[in-house]
This record gives C-alpha cells, sequence and structure tokens, in this order.
C-alpha cells in the first residue's frame, strides 16, 4: 500500500500533468495526459494528479493504459454509489503502483482523537530525571495497522506532533496553535482495526516542536500503545492510560469524510443534480432520486404519467414528446397515413377507410345516399355507382332529386265549373250546385229545374236523368251560362286588334296598323268600324290604306 502520498482534486490542468481516473463501480482506472482532459470532467472523487515520483513508476507499466495524444479522455470521475473494487478488478493489478493508488483511495475517513488531561505530578522524565523548571509538554501521536504486538515503524495510517499544550499536570484545552480533536485523515477502506501510539515529551526552554522529526530519546516522558477494534460512528470511545509516573485520559473515533459512507467509509455519494445523475444520499450512503427521476443513478426522468412508453419519450420529468407517426397528450393517437381522407388507423400510417369509403387514400365515395342525402321530400335514395345514384320519388313530387311538388290542378280535372283543390297526395274538386262526383262529371238536375241560362233550349238525355243545353247566338257552357267574346277568337284580319265590342249591335270595333313599305316610306294608323258578317271577319280596309305585304 502507499504511503507518503499527496492525493488531491486537480484545480488546473497542465499537458504535462498525468491524471488517474478511478471507476471503482466498474473495477476499471487510467492514467491520461492533462491536456486531453477539460477541467469540467474532473468531478466527484475520483480524479487525481499523479505525484512527480508516481509518474516514473507507472510510465512502463502494461497494466496502465496510456492513451495517445487527441484521444479522447474517458469520463473522468467516480460513479456514484459503492466505491469499492471487485473481486475481478483486484486481480488485474497483478502488484502494480496504480492498484495500490486505487485501493488506497477506496475509501476516505478520519481518525479523531481528543486529549482531556495529563497528570505529571512530579515533574519528571521517563528516566526519572526532573525536568527543570517543569515539564513543557508536548505530544506525538502514531497511528498504524492493526499489530499484536505495537513495534515501532512507520506510522502507516499517520501521525502527528502537537505543539507545547502544557507544563507537568494539565487539563487540554484548544489553543491558537491547536484544534481539538487530532485529526488523522486516511484515503483507504477503514479495516476496522488499528494501533495507537501516543508519546508525551518534554521541550526544553526554546525547543519548538514541528514536522515530524523525534526529539532525543533523553525527552521522553511517557509512552503508551493500544490495539482496539473501532466501527465507524459518531460515539466517542474513551480511555484512560496508567504509567508509574503519569496518566492520559483520551477519547477516540473514527468518522467518514464528506461524500462517504458506510461501514468501512468506501462507499462514496456526493448529491447532485445535473446529467451525470439526480439524487440525494442516505445515511448509509444510498441514492435516493429527486422527484421525477429514476434508474440506477437516477438519470432516467419520469415522463408524463399516462405516456405511452412505446410511443413517446421525455428529457426531462413530466413531459411526453411522441415519436414519429404518433400525437396527442399521451402519445397515444396514431396519426394517419398522409392525404388519408376518410379513414383511420391502428398504427402509425394506416389509412383504414371508415363504412362506405374505399381507395388507397379512402377518397373514394362508395355511399353517396349515406353521405351526401341528396334526396328530398321522404325519397328512397340507392347507389348506382361510385358518386352516383337515384331517387324514387313518393306521389305528388318530381325532379332528379324529388325536389319539385306536382300540382294535381294543373290539368283542370275539374268539371262543369268545379273548383280544384290540391291536396298533399292528390286533388279534391269542389262542385257548383247541381253537380256530383270525383270531377263534378254528374249532375243533379233535369230540364224542369230550367237549367239553362240566356234562352238557352234544354234537351233531355238518358230518359230525363241528364240534360243538355242548346245555347243561342253568343252564348256558351254546359249551362249556357257565359257569353261568347267574339275577339278571344282573333276575328280581326289583317293585322287588325280588337278595341271594343256591342254584341247587341252584332258588331265590331278593329283596329289595324298599316305601313308603307320601305320603298313608299309610310306608317299610318286609322280605326275602322265594320259590319259583322256570319263569319265574324271584318270588311277589307276602307281609304285607300292597305297592309304591307
Amino acid at each position: 500500500m502507499l504511503s507518503g502520498l499527496s492525493f488531491y482534486l486537480v484545480p488546473k490542468l497542465l499537458a504535462s500533468d498525468l491524471i488517474l481516473t478511478v471507476d471503482a463501480a466498474a473495477g476499471k482506472a487510467g492514467i491520461w495526459p492533462g491536456g486531453s482532459l477539460q477541467n469540467s470532467e474532473l468531478v466527484g472523487g475520483g480524479t487525481f494528479l499523479l505525484p512527480t515520483r508516481l509518474r516514473a513508476q507507472t510510465k512502463g507499466s502494461r497494466r496502465v493504459p496510456h492513451a495517445p495524444a487527441g484521444t479522447p479522455a474517458p469520463r473522468a470521475f467516480l460513479p456514484p454509489g459503492p466505491a469499492s473494487l471487485s473481486a475481478a478488478a483486484s486481480r488485474e493489478c497483478d502488484g502494480a503502483v496504480l492498484c495500490s493508488f486505487v485501493q488506497s483511495a477506496s475509501g476516505s475517513g478520519v481518525f479523531q482523537l481528543k486529549l482531556h488531561e495529563f497528570v505529571n505530578s512530579r515533574g519528571a522524565l521517563a528516566s526519572g530525571e526532573l525536568c527543570t523548571p517543569h515539564c513543557r509538554t508536548f505530544f506525538r501521536v502514531c497511528l498504524k495497522h492493526f499489530q499484536a504486538v505495537v513495534s515501532p515503524g512507520s506510522c502507516t495510517f499517520g501521525s502527528i506532533i502537537t505543539p507545547v499544550l502544557g507544563v507537568n499536570s494539565f487539563s487540554i484545552r484548544d489553543t491558537e496553535r491547536f484544534d481539538s480533536p487530532i485529526k488523522l485523515p486516511f484515503n483507504f477502506t477503514w479495516p476496522g482495526t488499528f494501533s495507537l501510539i501516543i508519546q508525551a515529551w518534554h521541550a526544553p526552554a526554546n525547543y519548538l516542536p514541528q514536522g515530524s522529526r523525534l526529539p532525543p530519546e533523553e525527552w521522553l516522558i511517557s509512552q503508551m500503545a493500544i490495539q482496539r477494534s473501532l466501527a465507524v460512528g459518531e460515539v466517542w470511545s474513551q480511555d484512560v492510560q496508567s504509567s508509574p509516573l503519569t496518566q492520559l485520559r483520551y477519547s477516540y473515533r473514527v468518522v467518514c469524510s464528506e461524500n462517504y459512507y458506510g461501514e468501512s467509509c468506501s462507499r462514496l455519494c456526493k448529491r447532485r443534480d445535473d446529467r451525470f445523475g439526480h439524487y440525494v444520499c442516505e445515511a448509509d450512503g444510498s441514492l435516493t432520486c429527486l422527484p421525477g427521476w429514476t434508474g440506477e443513478y437516477c438519470t432516467k426522468p419520469i415522463c408524463l404519467s399516462g405516456c405511452a412508453e412505446q410511443n413517446g419519450y421525455c428529457t426531462k420529468p413530466g413531459e411526453c414528446i411522441c415519436r414519429s407517426g404518433w400525437q396527442g397528450r399521451y402519445c397515444d393517437e396514431c396519426i394517419p397515413h398522409i392525404g388519408c381522407r376518410h379513414g383511420t388507423c391502428k398504427t402509425q400510417w394506416q389509412c383504414i377507410c371508415d363504412e362506405g369509403w374505399g381507395g388507397l387514400f379512402c377518397d373514394q365515395d362508395l355511399n353517396y345516399c349515406t353521405h351526401h342525402r341528396p334526396c328530398k321530400n321522404g325519397a328512397t335514395c340507392m347507389n348506382t355507382g361510385q358518386g352516383s345514384y337515384t331517387c324514387s320519388c313518393k306521389p305528388g313530387f318530381t325532379g332528379v332529386d324529388c325536389e319539385h311538388e306536382i300540382s294535381e290542378c294543373d290539368s283542370n280535372p275539374c268539371r262543369n265549373g268545379g273548383s280544384c283543390t290540391d291536396m298533399e297526395n292528390g286533388y279534391r274538386c269542389v262542385c257548383p250546385p247541381g253537380y256530383y262526383g270525383a270531377h263534378c262529371e254528374h249532375s243533379a238536375l233535369t230540364c224542369i229545374d230550367s237549367p239553362c241560362f240566356n234562352g238557352g233550349t234544354c234537351l233531355e238525355k238518358e230518359q230525363g236523368a241528364s240534360y243538355t243545353c242548346v245555347c243561342p247566338f253568343g252564348f256558351t257552357g254546359s249551362n249556357c251560362e257565359k257569353k261568347v267574346d267574339r275577339c278571344t277568337s282573333n276575328p280581326c284580319a289583317n293585322g287588325e286588334s280588337f278595341l271594343s265590342k256591342n254584341l247587341m249591335a252584332s258588331s265590331l270595333v278593329c283596329a289595324f296598323q298599316c305601313r308603307k313599305t320601305p320603298k313608299r316610306s309610310l306608317q299610318c294608323h286609322k280605326a275602322v268600324t265594320c259590319e259583322v258578317r256570319s263569319a265574324g271577319f271584318c270588311l277589307p280596309c276602307q281609304g285607300g290604306y292597305q297592309i304591307p305585304a
């Protein structure tokens, strides 16, 4: 095991520096040129600057990967969690100096010692000689690995020499030059046992204790040595050691350094909230993820609750980012194929046609009647092909879409002066007095009832069950009830028009318009009175006018 080496986090890297990186969880370590690492990569407790004399020892080791210039550096940090090497990693060391360093750097803690009271009532040295005038007392503390019989030699766990703390008998308190408790830090897995040597020395006048060099043997006042088992913890172990001339009361304990946990201070855990992890450390060094994070080192964000795991992902807690082909708050809605008109999907980029639609993009209408409902007024629609149809109209309606209502009264079905009323599915005739039947075709009158008007003659028919009227000149109708309008048959010849009539005089007043042909350039208007012949036409034009050819 290496001793006397001071390892520390690199404050600033030079190209000439060698950087040792330790990945204890993976059981790997490496040495890299300082110029290949960025300061921002040096995090945690696993990156150290090698002392100059260690560089020479590691230079030719086949177990130490030395990266060529320009090689990307590895992640230069100890991963969270236990920072102890695996058995396989230990076997790979083969006794190399690097292995010794890795083992020594796999834990970190502090052995703490409190000196409470020292009694030297006679003020004498170990030889029995009395101090002059007093025994100016200081202490040397040596901490080392457990030995069944404590022997002098290297203080493998560390040592310290205090300043003068008092004379002869005294209680030990903090001073400007001395802080209690005495701290002996270590950077290895605490073995659970130790050996401790405490020596009291006399400092003659003008002698200043310092460094690690021992004073002359004749200045020794007393020496005590113990071997103990000691678990890591906050509780102080109390002890008193006595000799024929002196007595020392003291206490001690072992605590882990900051960010180290466990029974042997070998579990490294440093709270962090960055891309390498999001967690806090429990009392035993285990990790507890911050809210919204999960995974071995709390590097995996917890997505929005309900986010479909196969279809979405997140880069921070509470997100749900959809993968290609999916949409929705929870990425559980598939996106149909681009151009899909009337279709759905069960997975991304599908186009499953709705009922009545077909084609690659579900844009071909196979059920025009259902989708467009073109037939009106209760008509029945029938599909006749893609995008085509026919309408079967209900009675009383017509048109391509049965949009027009048929009026049965347009054909004047009612006879004998009956009035027609259009109904929803037909018509109804309202007959005048004396007539009956669906079309007022039957008469209830006979010649006895004198049904003929205006001097008409009544003739019986069907053995008196019906009759017919013979109308005088100038009247018409089934009962001679209508006057004849001679001009309605256009009786005026030669382009003349009807102006007035005098039926009693049996004459018509006709008017005509005549014009000269373009050769004559003559236009004229004249009203002519003419007698009515039996045919009811006017006599030829008088007064020298003629109708243009």
